[in-house]
């Protein structure tokens, strides 16, 4: 049997090289890829992506996870083997319903779709990227055909995220947070005047905001040796193997939370793919869980340790270094507090902690109404716009600032948004048990110190790469399943705290 698994092994490792590859062509393509290259790279992922499907639902794939299922019935379920072949079975079953050619046709279009999404967001013109939009959503509703579903149609989509997750399961998760968003919004709301946020809205050099994001992703525990940063128009994280794990960063010259969130968003995502165990390289295990808890990771990083009061006793000093003349009068409870000002605002990556799932709900509704055809492409800025208003009681004046501000679309990831909520629900459940086994987590973010955190997440979470659902690492690690009590009580208690009530 060890044969057959090293020839499993050793086919799967070939895939994973060319997917590998895929992802260098895609992150060149948003980053230094220059404009006229957009129909070479669209060619060249389709090609590649159609090889790399090709290989992977070969008969004699299907031949040795059959051989080898018996075996590992007979090993621990956790097992590196084991787990090896459930998780390959999983995706080999799924594979092997889609054409190669839908394959090929949807890296193809999801290619070009990506360029008309930039050259519009930067026009303002969603006239400009709709048919573009229309072919993705197309492609994935044949896409979710091919994989069959019994309930809905975004239910094959939902699971390539979030594996075993419903939509239904979804709506219930929202209609439960959205209970509790909602009258905290509204009392948030009649306090607004206590916290002021005007001081994050000046002229930051941006190679400075470069440098300071790029020392904060150091100071969590990126590791630069075996990672980068780059510029991007929509910031993103990417890996070509548990050694090189890039993030990209957007500067905002006047806004200076917009650069360093989303640099500490990407190292969380990063330090997750960093995390993952060497031996379990070139395997399809050696991703994340799902994108749940991969999100769960950034948004750790990036709100419960960088928007923490701790965080900013310790790095507000650092901060009025490179930048006196905008924060020399700014306390480090003042800095806590505007960068956790709760208002209603147009883009998704700059909302606070308590409207950001609102804006995860409007796109889930919009992907839902898209896929059953309630709603036409064409129509979409006119509903993206009505819900902002009932959603958030503001209308954007253009469409950069509304329907054209998420990449998601143009990659045709439908199905991916509400991942976003997940991770927020999954961050605050796995939050309250790691405060539990370091008691002392505050005094170490007051010091600078972050490695105690890192190597609990390391050891509890990321070693295990993709072995687990988001539900099973829930039990495994909190001893609970999934749900929203945490999440809520954390938003209640900081934002209680900081607006008084």
């Amino acid at each position: 049997m060890q044969e057959k698994l090293n020839d499993l092994k050793k086919r799967l490792a070939e895939i994973i090289d060319i997917n590998h590859a895929i992802a260098v062509l895609d992150w060149d393509q948003q980053t230094y890829m220059p404009p006229g290259g957009a129909a070479g790279r669209a060619r060249q992922l389709a090609t590649l992506s159609h090889i790399s499907h090709e290989k992977f639902i070969n008969n004699v794939i299907g031949h040795l996870l059959e051989e080898l299922h018996e075996y590992t019935e007979g090993l621990p379920y956790e097992s590196d083997d084991a787990s090896l072949v459930r998780i390959t079975k999983r995706d080999y079953d799924k594979a092997r319903r889609v054409p190669p050619a839908l394959v090929s046709e949807i890296a193809y279009a999801s290619a070009h779709a990506f360029d008309a999404w930039k050259k519009a967001r930067a026009e303002s013109r969603f006239s400009d990227f709709s048919p573009y939009l229309q072919r993705n959503l197309d492609l994935k509703r044949h896409y979710a055909q091919c994989l069959g579903y019994t309930d809905h149609i975004y239910d094959p989509l939902l699971d390539e995220y979030e594996p075993g997750m419903k939509t239904s399961q979804v709506k219930g998760i929202f209609q439960a947070i959205k209970r509790e968003l909602v009258p905290l919004v509204q009392t948030i709301s009649a306090k607004s005047h206590l916290v002021d946020n005007a001081f994050l809205h000046q002229t930051f050099d941006e190679q400075t905001q470069w440098e300071i994001g790029i020392e904060a992703a150091r100071l969590i525990g990126y590791d630069f040796e075996r990672g980068r940063q780059d510029r991007s128009p929509h910031p993103f994280s990417t890996s070509f193997s548990i050694n090189d794990v890039r993030i990209t960063t957007r500067i905002l010259h006047d806004y200076f939370p917009a650069a360093f969130f989303a640099t500490l968003h990407e190292a969380g995502h990063a330090l997750y793919s960093q995390g993952i165990r060497s031996e379990l390289e070139q395997t399809p295990l050696a991703e994340g869980a799902s994108l749940g808890v991969h999100e769960s990771q950034s948004r750790l990083w990036e709100n419960l340790v960088g928007r923490s009061r701790p965080f900013w006793r310790f790095f507000m000093p650092r901060i009025q270094t490179v930048f006196p003349g905008q924060f020399r009068n700014v306390t480090d409870e003042k800095m806590y507090c505007g960068i956790n000002r709760v208002q209603p605002s147009f883009i998704r990556v700059e909302a606070d902690e308590i409207t950001y799932n609102l804006h995860i709900m409007i796109r889930f509704e919009l992907e839902n109404a898209l896929l059953e055809e309630r709603l036409a492409v064409n129509d979409l800025p006119e509903l993206w716009n009505k819900k902002m208003q009932e959603y958030l009681g503001i209308t954007p004046p253009n469409d950069a600032l509304g329907v054209l501000q998420d990449v998601h679309w143009s990659h045709g990831s439908f199905g991916y948004f509400p991942t976003y909520s997940l991770g927020n629900i999954f961050a605050a459940q796995l939050f309250d048990t790691i405060k539990r086994d370091i008691p002392d987590l505050n005094r170490h973010f007051e010091k600078g110190e972050f490695r105690g955190l890192l190597d609990w997440l390391r050891i509890h979470l990321y070693t295990h790469g993709r072995k687990f659902t988001l539900e099973e690492l829930a039990n495994k690690i909190t001893g609970e399943s999934l749900h929203t009590d945490h999440f809520i009580a954390y938003l209640k208690s900081k934002y209680g705290d900081i607006y008084h009530f």
